[in-house]
């Protein structure tokens, strides 16, 4: 599937459609309590790592490539009063989804569309293949997609940049496993690359097309957001210069990143470091909270400890998973 292919598979998700992929999701999950991917699965294994937080900077800059997403972002979002608050719930939705019961994964993805539902509007000029005027819908499948496939790419970025990589049969069961995930969305099945190779190279083609177009409202959106705008938390250089690294070449030159031989160096020398500290971590700290939360679940805890309502607090801001 190409990007091309993608944008003319747009098309916004009803209600009758997310119900239909939730049917085929709970058909498809491992059980009530483990959750639609459960324990054994590469989605718990890679989305568990503490290490996916090195990838997020990458996928929302992605995210904001699309001209829908930023306009979205900029005209019905509080990200720049309060991106904390933004990050936690990104998470919470995402970790919820992989990490929590059947009843919690299925209430999220129905409170996400709802939530969707309210976001849309007007492009207020034009931006690649979008003329100024033209309608964007948070729930539109193109953009579902393309907001899918970033979140899937960087965990794996992520993953790969501190431990070591999958094979190809991982990375086919784990884009398998992506393929559920998606239905979450209401992603139509036909909408999404068929394996691995054909997921890569629909990135790559995103990546190169005038589909992502950074316009004022994403360069706007990112400049803020990298310098803490609404809140006392400065974005370190280190994350900054280690984010414009992990970028594709054609999104990092779009969003105007200085990058130089010495950003190039200091970035490999952050990863090194990255490297050193994450081998020595303990599992408490090295390991989600949602992740932890789960284990205690399937073990038949009735809640997490307060250790792990902490490290709660740290990604998802809430002592637990949403409830159903």
């Amino acid at each position: 599937m190409t990007a091309a292919t993608n944008t003319q598979l747009s098309g916004s998700v009803s209600v009758e459609d997310l119900e239909a992929h939730l049917r085929l999701v709970r058909m498809s999950a491992v059980g009530a309590r483990e959750g639609i991917f459960g324990p054994g699965s590469l989605m718990w294994r890679i989305s568990r790592e503490a290490a996916v937080f090195f990838g997020a900077g990458r996928a929302l800059l992605l995210q904001l490539a699309h001209p829908w997403v930023a306009a979205a972002i900029a005209q019905h979002s509080r990200t720049l009063d309060d991106p904390i608050d933004r990050f936690h719930r990104t998470f919470d939705v995402v970790f919820t989804m992989i990490f929590g019961t059947l009843d919690q994964a299925l209430a999220t993805a129905r409170r996400l569309h709802r939530r969707h539902i309210a976001i849309y509007g007007r492009l207020t000029e034009d931006a690649g293949p979008f003329p100024a005027g033209s309608v964007y819908r948070a729930n539109d499948v193109a953009a579902l997609t393309w907001v899918h496939a970033t979140l899937i790419d960087s965990a794996l970025v992520a993953h790969d940049l501190v431990l070591p990589s999958l094979t190809a049969e991982e990375r086919e069961r784990y884009y398998a496993e992506s393929r559920l995930f998606a239905e979450l969305f209401g992603i139509p099945r036909q909408s999404l690359p068929d394996d691995w190779q054909a997921f890569a190279s629909y990135n790559e083609a995103m990546w190169c097309s005038d589909v992502l177009t950074v316009g004022p409202a994403a360069r706007t959106l990112a400049r803020e957001i990298f310098h803490g705008a609404g809140t006392w938390l400065h974005i370190p250089q280190w994350y900054q210069t280690l984010t414009a690294f992990l970028l594709p070449p054609p999104v990092r030159l779009a969003f105007g990143f200085c990058y130089r031989e010495a950003d190039r160096l200091a970035a490999h020398g952050t990863i090194e470091r990255i490297r050193q500290a994450y081998s020595l971590l303990p599992h408490r700290l090295r390991y989600v909270g949602p992740y932890q939360e789960a284990q205690a679940r399937t073990q038949g805890r009735a809640q997490p400890d307060i250790a792990t309502q902490a490290l709660n607090l740290l990604w998802i801001g809430q002592r637990w998973m949403s409830s159903p």
